[in-house]
């Protein structure tokens, strides 16, 4: 017998961590089969969605930190938006050891196209889900935070 003989499953009504994790899962594969169809992952979408709520050229050290992400992660992920043509590297006029990344017309067009099948999942999560039940659900979030 080993101790993982003697771990107990919790009971059905103090499941609710596990429910809640279980839904967390499900909603990100929801998220993601949206965002497939506009060819983005959701960690493609965050950055294109960064720099248009930035509206300029950001750093890639700033948008590690906007994203809580290490800069080695962003530099990859940046390598790879540049090469499916959505971001470019730009200079720094001021500094030119500082690398930006800059929103291509076609990065515009898929994150818009992203944010719409995100607006799709937010439509269909307020119309299956009572206005109280979603009160009740942001109130649960906001007490975990």
């Amino acid at each position: 017998m080993n101790d993982s003989d003697n771990i107990q499953m919790p009971a059905a009504g103090e499941r609710s961590i596990f429910d809640l994790i279980g839904a967390a899962h499900a909603l990100e594969a929801r998220v993601e089969t949206a965002l497939e169809r506009a060819q983005l992952s959701g960690a493609k979408f965050a950055l294109l969605s960064a720099l248009v709520d930035a509206g300029e050229p950001v750093s890639l050290s700033d948008l590690a930190a906007r994203l809580s992400c290490v800069r080695s992660n962003m530099t990859q992920l940046v390598d790879r938006l540049e090469g499916d043509g959505l971001v470019r590297r730009v200079q720094c006029p001021g500094d030119r050891r500082v690398v930006k990344a800059e929103l291509t017309e076609l990065g515009r067009s898929r994150q818009a196209a992203g944010a719409a099948e995100v607006a799709k999942l937010h439509a269909d999560f307020s119309a299956s889900v009572s206005a109280e039940d979603r009160a009740a659900f942001h109130r649960l979030l906001t007490a975990m935070a």
